[in-house]
């Protein structure tokens, strides 16, 4: 079954800005592709999936990092945890690897 994606503020602020960067249209691409993976199978081989330790959700959640890019200088990465409810991920953030 897939997931419905939800994003926090700032991760939607990070999709965002990446939409209006018009030297991005390469990682935008990438992005979404990786959303789309995240729906269907956040286990999906191309996301490189891992839990991110030094990370929790709001309440505790384990949070894992998602690969939007690799082998890029700043590659993107998609920061998440499962929930509030069953069949959902809430997307934390969008950004370059930290």
């Amino acid at each position: 079954m897939p997931f419905q994606l939800k994003f926090t503020k700032e991760a939607d602020g990070n999709l965002r800005a990446l939409e209006t960067d018009k030297g991005r249209e390469k990682r935008l691409k990438a992005v979404r592709k990786a959303l789309g993976y995240l729906e269907v199978n956040p286990r999906h081989k191309g996301l490189n999936t891992h839990k991110y330790s030094s990370l929790k959700g709001p309440n505790g959640e384990e949070v894992f990092e998602a690969y939007a890019e690799n082998n890029t200088p700043a590659a993107y990465r998609i920061f998440w945890h499962y929930g509030p409810e069953k069949n959902q991920i809430t997307i934390i953030a969008i950004t370059a690897h930290p």
